[in-house]
């Protein structure tokens, strides 16, 4: 089945895809069918945000789209940054590290024992045929106070996910695949999508 990812993060495609190639699903981005449009984000959920994303896209390229809403939830924050992980801190000069700096910042505050987070990810498919599967996935850890590891991107260096022993920053693409938020979500996507009669195998 062949798929629009509604996103222009070519690190999102990497990362869905190495799942969803064992589902048979052919993954393009957006951009590669032309289509380039910029959903507002007026969810006040990772639910209704990945919706929103899919159906837009889904509507822009007449083919199945999904689309994903992820962040990171600090417990000791009230489960923020949350949805506005990506645009955390409303400064638009900040970048990926910024962000992860200014989240830094932001929990000095908060003891040891205390820097429990999530990364959550809710992924939606929409069809042209009207019918929506979503499904949503987590991954448990806590907030380091300095960055660790070169590999993943986002907020990665910093979260620590205690059964590896190390930042998922640290981790190799195949053992965060096994775990991350993305990776359980599209899990429970693909049980879905084999009891609609999509999935292939």
């Amino acid at each position: 089945m062949k798929v629009v990812l509604a996103s222009k993060n070519k690190h999102k495609l990497e990362e869905i895809s190495q799942i969803t190639r064992k589902f048979d699903m052919e993954l393009v981005l957006q951009s590669e069918l032309g289509v380039d449009i910029d959903v507002e984000e007026t969810g006040t959920t990772f639910e209704e945000n990945s919706f929103l994303k899919a159906e837009a896209v889904m509507k822009a390229t007449g083919l199945p789209a999904l689309a994903d809403d992820s962040g990171i939830a600090v417990d000791a924050l009230n489960g923020e940054p949350g949805i506005y992980s990506a645009r955390y801190g409303f400064d638009p000069t900040l970048d990926d590290w910024g962000r992860l700096l200014l989240l830094l910042k932001n929990t000095e505050h908060v003891p040891d024992g205390k820097r429990q987070a999530q990364f959550v990810c809710v992924i939606t498919l929409v069809t042209p045929e009207g019918q929506t599967i979503q499904a949503r996935g987590e991954v448990h850890g806590e907030l380091l106070r300095a960055p660790a590891g070169e590999n993943g991107f986002g907020y990665d260096p910093i979260f620590y996910y205690p059964p590896f022993g190390k930042t998922l920053a640290q981790a190799t693409a195949e053992e965060k695949n096994q775990v991350s938020h993305r990776a359980n979500a599209l899990k429970v996507l693909y049980q879905k999508l084999k009891e609609a009669g999509y999935a292939d195998k």
